[in-house]
């Protein structure tokens, strides 16, 4: 069943590890998508707004893949709403709006794309300084240095500092 409600500022849409039990649409508004939300590691991954190029539905992957939510989704303003898509009403979604799979798909192309280019970069620089050891050269950013701005963007923690 599909239900749509509004929501304040501060509400906790679902929480890291939560069953993937539903998918959003957002209808207005906005949410922000956090790493360890109120830990003390928390890191804000992204914001999701409606506008007229803006991601407008999250969750999904959780719902496809039926697995544990990978973030925390907290509602960013006041009388943000949001279309609850259930496991159950998810097909008879989809067949009364076949432009929204194009939209998933694209959304979640999109970020594909991003995680590739991101690994890709972080392979590239594991090679060049390999590469640069083997010569005997030094760079000016070390690997070291490269990796740990990278994991700091996705999981916003660093081991060494």
């Amino acid at each position: 069943m599909n239900n749509t409600k509004a929501y304040d500022r501060g509400a906790i849409i679902f929480r890291e590890g939560d069953p993937g039990d539903c998918m959003y649409e957002l209808e207005s508004g906005s949410v922000g998508v956090y790493h360890d939300y109120g830990g003390p590691k928390e890191k804000l991954i992204t914001t999701l707004s409606n506008g007229a190029s803006d991601v407008k539905v999250f969750g999904e992957m959780g719902l496809l893949e039926n697995m544990p939510r990978s973030a925390t989704v907290v509602v960013m303003e006041d009388d943000t709403i949001l279309t609850c898509v259930s496991k159950e009403s998810f097909n008879e979604y989809f067949s009364k709006n076949p432009a929204k799979v194009l939209d998933i798909m694209q959304q979640m192309c999109n970020r594909l794309r991003k995680t590739t280019n991101d690994y890709v970069a972080a392979c590239r620089t594991v090679y060049e300084n390999v590469e640069a050891e083997n010569k005997g050269e030094k760079k000016s950013e070390t690997l070291l240095d490269k990796l740990n701005k990278l994991c700091e963007f996705y999981i916003g923690y660093n081991p060494y500092f």
